[in-house]
């Protein structure tokens, strides 16, 4: 009764070709060069290049958009898989092993040139701008998802096949989510495919108390493909039906608008939002350096857990503690084979099967113990055969409330506000307020819009909150304005000197403005564990130097 069976592990063949200067001839354009003819087409600088269908629109690099997408990459080498089977260079780039660095335009146009397909694979300073970063400064990250992809490619594949859609889209996963089947971004978007919760749910996937199928790789993938298939649809245009996958199609649409109806991304560029600027060149690096990883002497790093996997179908409620307790498995393995159960239990029924995934080796086991297995305990994970209503986060994921029939406010975070307050001022649960604007570690800033749902019949009442000061704010729930000694904050200690982060910072850079002081010890000093950590206004203690 097995659903699909991943009985394989082998890396996925990349169709790379090896690449002599020599071997081609590149036509190098100036800016000089002013004509357009054919295939010679205008470019804008001198380091645009413009072969076939190669793009010539060169737009300025004049912000750091590739920094949203390391977000994703970062989280990935967090993930438990990871963590617990591959040990990461403490460093972004590993001088002992050299790379090729600083090629020229000429070959990267050619090597694209040569992998272009379906989609048109332009090539400027923008997506020279992003190769760089996957190939020279996000080489550990890059070398983790090459081995991932070993595992989810053939997965995304068939099912672009099932759709005859292009094959190169399988690669939009590497932007979306870094291969991190339980990516979450900022705005709450979740899974490979990196789905909204409303987007999920109109493509059928479901997104329930227990389960999220936004994260389960098979069916968020023929989600994909048909949201994709539907833009296409609507663009007749590749780089636009991925724009709009990333920003929707109503960013998109105003973009063309707002452009005077003109129908190419590029042309488009600077009316589209920040995130979605940087979307299709990352795309376009991102492809390359899965093609091309060889000539850069990125090498897959494969982990050692068990990636021979398998499924069984389970008809019956069956919690993860039943199964590592039964079959030796440790629970945290279960849950990175199974990210779409969102708080370790499964809720099958006889009439609603789910599936189960398991490293080969225990397929066996489970299926001659299965009787044992779902018995384990039965009473105390399933008492008289229920689902226990659950009143707390399992694995790290928090189930919301149900938006369906309820207003949304967009409420202006304001100097002083915190979560507690606004969930209190809105009536709603705190845990909710954070799911809803995926806010980290109560986290918020003064200018912030957040989204807030509220019963459709008190839309009005609550949206006067926006408009109360702060002590009519608390004094509509019955509180006082006056803040308690608890929240008071506390005076800088004398002993440290102390650094506010700005944007764009990193620890090793501050650690350079202070002499004497390491990137390490301000790390341990502030409790961070990497760059990752660091927030714009944030005070670090540094250590006075004697």
């Amino acid at each position: 009764m097995k659903i699909f069976g991943l009985l394989f592990f082998t890396l996925f063949c990349f169709s790379t070709s090896a690449y002599s200067q020599n071997a081609h001839t590149i036509n190098y354009f100036s800016a000089d060069s002013m004509e357009a003819s054919g295939n010679t087409i205008t470019l804008v600088s001198d380091t645009t290049l413009s072969i076939d269908s190669i793009l010539t629109a060169s737009p300025d690099i004049d912000e750091n958009v590739n920094a949203i997408f390391t977000e994703q990459m970062d989280s990935l080498v967090n993930s438990w898989e990871i963590k617990n089977s591959i040990q990461l260079d403490s460093t972004e780039v590993n001088l002992n092993n050299p790379f090729p660095k600083d090629l020229s335009d000429s070959i990267y146009i050619q090597r694209l040139i040569d992998s272009e397909q379906v989609l048109k694979l332009s090539y400027n300073k923008v997506v020279k701008n992003y190769i760089k970063m996957y190939t020279e400064r996000r080489r550990n990250q890059v070398e983790v998802m090459l081995g991932l992809s070993a595992y989810y490619f053939p997965v995304f594949e068939e099912t672009l096949d099932k759709y005859n859609m292009p094959l190169e889209l399988k690669y939009l996963p590497i932007i979306e989510s870094a291969l991190n089947p339980v990516a979450r971004s900022r705005a709450g978007a979740n899974g490979l495919w990196q789905f909204m919760y409303g987007t999920g749910k109109e493509l059928g996937l479901e997104i329930s108390t227990f389960v999220d199928e936004r994260r389960d790789p098979v069916k968020a993938s023929d989600a994909a493909a048909r949201y994709l298939q539907k833009l296409y649809n609507t663009y007749d245009d590749w780089h636009l039906a991925i724009a709009a996958y990333n920003c929707g199609p109503g960013n998109v649409n105003r973009a063309i608008r707002r452009s005077g109806g003109k129908r190419n991304y590029w042309d488009i560029y600077y009316r589209l939002p920040r995130e979605t600027r940087g979307y299709v060149p990352a795309f376009i690096a991102a492809m390359y350096a899965m093609e091309y990883y060889k000539e850069h002497k990125l090498e897959p790093r494969f982990p050692e857990i068990p990636l021979h996997r398998d499924t069984v179908i389970v008809n019956e409620y069956l919690h993860f503690d039943q199964i590592a307790a039964t079959l030796g498995i440790e629970k945290e393995q279960i849950r990175a084979l199974n990210p779409m159960y969102r708080r370790d239990v499964i809720p099958a029924k006889a009439n609603k099967p789910y599936p189960l995934i398991l490293p080969e080796e225990k397929i066996m086991a489970f299926i001659e113990k299965d009787t044992s297995v779902f018995a384990y305990k039965r009473e105390k994970y399933f008492p008289n055969n229920t689902l226990k209503n659950p009143t707390e986060n399992s694995g790290n994921y928090f189930t919301p409330v149900d938006i369906k029939g309820k207003a949304k406010i967009l409420y202006t975070v304001k100097s002083g506000d915190n979560v507690g307050f606004i969930s209190s001022w809105f009536k709603v649960r705190s845990s909710d307020l954070k799911y809803w604007n995926n806010i980290n570690r109560d986290m918020i800033r003064g200018g912030q819009k957040l989204a807030i749902y509220v019963p459709e019949k008190e839309k009005e009442k609550y949206a006067k909150v926006n408009t109360m000061s702060f002590a009519q704010k608390q004094a509509s729930i019955g509180k006082s304005s006056t803040p308690s000694e608890k929240t008071k904050a506390k005076p800088l200690d004398v002993n440290f000197v102390y650094h506010k982060v700005k944007k764009g910072d990193t620890l090793d850079e501050i650690s350079r403005k202070y002499a004497g002081i390491t990137s390490t010890e301000i790390m341990q000093l502030n409790n961070l564990k990497s760059d990752r950590n660091l927030r714009i206004g944030q005070q670090l203690k540094i250590k006075k130097k004697m």
